[in-house]
C-alpha cells in the first residue's frame, strides 16, 4: 500500500503501561452542584462514570458510544498512587469564569504535583491560558503553533460517525477522474447570502479581515471565514478542477436555521447533516479551513468519510502531528499559498495512480478510526507521555 502508517513504533514509557493506561480522577473535584447541561466533565471519563447527557437532536450525538463501550480495555480508572496520569474533570476554560471553580483547578494541580503525577487538562476552543504549572499536559481543540509550548497537543472536535452510522462502516470509493472534484457544505459569508445588511456586513468584515484591520486582539473574535472564501472564490474561478459547492446562510446547526417546533427542528438537522454528508461522499477531495477558531472539524469529518482533505494551514495544530505526517493524507496548503491551490489540487490528484487514489481513500478512514475516532484517539493516549517525557 502506498500510504503506510507513518506513527513511530511504540516504546517502553518509564513507569507506564502502554497496554492499559492508568488515569486517576475524583468526583469532588466537580463543581458542586454540577450541571451537566453547562460543565460537562471531560470525555475520556464517560467509560467509567458514565456518558453524561446529549441532545437527541445534536448531530453530534452518539459519536462517544463506541468509546464508552471500548474504553476500559485500553484505560484504567485507578488511585492516585497506581495511576500514571491524573485527569482534571471539567473543561478548563469552564473553569476560568468563576473563583470557586478555579480554586478547584488549583487544587486538583496541587494533589497531583504532591503525589508526583502529571495532569492532563482539556479545553475546547482556541487555547490562550497559562496553568503556571509544570506538571500539566494541555489538550485542546485549537492553538497555534507559533505559541505553542512543549506540554500542549491537539484533540479532535469530534462527530458522530456518519458512516458507522448510515452506511455500516462503508465508504463509497470513487474512481478516479482525469478531472479531480472538491467539495464543500457549509457558512462562507458573503458567499451564499442574499443582498442585504447581513451580506454588507460579512463584505465589510473580510475586507477589514483582508487589509488586517481585524488583527488585533480585541477583534480577532469577529474574524475567521476570510480564508476559506479566498480558498473557495479561488477554485471556483479555475478550470483544473470541477467544484461542488453548497453555501449555507447560516451555522447549519444553530438555532438561527433550526427554527420551528422540535419535531421539524430535528427533522430539518438530519436533512442538513445528510446534505452535508452526502456533498463529501460525492467529492473526490473536500475543502477544509478554521472558521472563527484557529481548527477544522470539517478535516476530521472529511477522514472519517475517507475522503481527501484539501487543508488550509493557518499556523494549526493537529492531533498527534508528531507520530503522523498529516501531509501524506491532505492536499497540504500554506495560507500563502491560496491563490496556487487549485494548482496544488490538480498537482497532488495527477501524481496519484487510479489504484492510489482507491488506496488514499481507505487510508484517510482508518487514519480517523486508528487515531482520531474518540476511541482510536484514547487508545494512543499514552503517546502523549512519551512524547512529553522525549522532549523534557
Amino acid at each position: 500500500m502506498l500510504f503506510e502508517n507513518s506513527a513511530s513504533p511504540p516504546k517502553k514509557i518509564k513507569n507506564i503501561n502502554i497496554m492499559k493506561l492508568k488515569i486517576f480522577s475524583e468526583k469532588n473535584y466537580l463543581p458542586e452542584n454540577f450541571d451537566y447541561h453547562t460543565l460537562k466533565y471531560v470525555p475520556i471519563l464517560y467509560p467509567f462514570w458514565g456518558k453524561t447527557q446529549e441532545d437527541p437532536g445534536d448531530f453530534r450525538n452518539g459519536r462517544f458510544d463506541n468509546y464508552v463501550e471500548l474504553g476500559d480495555s485500553f484505560l484504567d480508572l485507578t488511585s492516585l498512587a497506581e495511576a500514571d496520569l491524573a485527569i482534571f474533570p471539567v473543561y478548563w476554560h469552564l473553569m476560568q469564569s468563576n473563583k470557586l471553580y478555579r480554586n478547584l483547578g488549583i487544587q486538583f494541580l496541587e494533589m497531583a504535583k504532591q503525589a508526583g503525577k502529571k495532569v492532563a487538562i482539556f479545553s475546547i476552543g482556541d487555547w490562550q491560558q497559562d496553568t503556571s504549572s509544570k506538571n500539566t499536559i494541555i489538550f485542546y481543540t485549537s492553538s497555534f503553533r507559533a505559541r505553542r509550548q512543549p506540554n500542549e497537543f491537539a484533540m479532535p472536535e469530534w462527530s458522530s460517525d456518519f458512516v458507522g452510522k448510515d452506511l455500516n462502516g462503508q465508504i463509497p470509493i470513487r474512481q478516479k477522474k482525469a478531472k479531480p472534484t472538491v467539495g464543500f457544505c457549509g457558512y462562507a459569508p458573503p458567499l451564499g447570502i442574499p443582498f442585504g445588511m447581513k451580506k454588507l456586513r460579512a463584505l465589510l468584515r473580510m475586507g477589514g479581515d483582508l487589509v488586517g484591520l481585524t488583527k488585533t486582539k480585541l477583534l480577532s473574535y469577529r474574524t475567521g471565514h476570510t480564508t476559506r472564501v479566498r480558498a473557495l472564490s479561488t477554485l471556483s474561478q479555475s478550470r483544473l478542477v470541477e467544484t461542488n459547492f453548497i453555501f449555507r446562510e447560516n451555522f447549519a446547526f444553530t438555532n438561527k436555521a433550526l427554527q420551528g417546533v422540535p419535531d421539524e427542528r430535528a427533522e430539518l438537522a438530519r436533512k442538513l447533516r445528510l446534505e452535508f454528508c452526502q456533498n463529501m461522499l460525492d467529492s473526490d477531495y473536500v475543502l477544509c479551513a478554521s472558521g472563527y477558531e484557529n481548527y477544522s472539524i470539517r478535516f476530521y469529518e472529511t477522514l472519517s468519510c475517507g475522503r481527501i482533505p484539501v487543508f488550509i494551514d493557518t499556523d494549526c495544530i493537529l492531533p498527534y502531528d508528531f507520530a503522523i505526517d498529516w501531509k501524506k493524507y491532505c492536499v497540504w496548503v500554506n495560507e500563502s499559498e491560496i491563490p496556487l491551490i487549485a494548482d496544488k489540487v490538480a498537482e497532488f490528484h495527477s501524481q496519484l495512480s487510479a489504484e492510489e487514489f482507491v488506496d488514499l481513500q481507505h487510508e484517510c478512514r482508518r487514519i480517523w478510526q486508528q487515531w482520531i475516532s474518540p476511541e482510536g484517539f484514547f487508545t494512543n493516549f499514552y503517546r502523549h507521555l512519551q512524547r512529553v517525557e522525549d522532549t523534557s
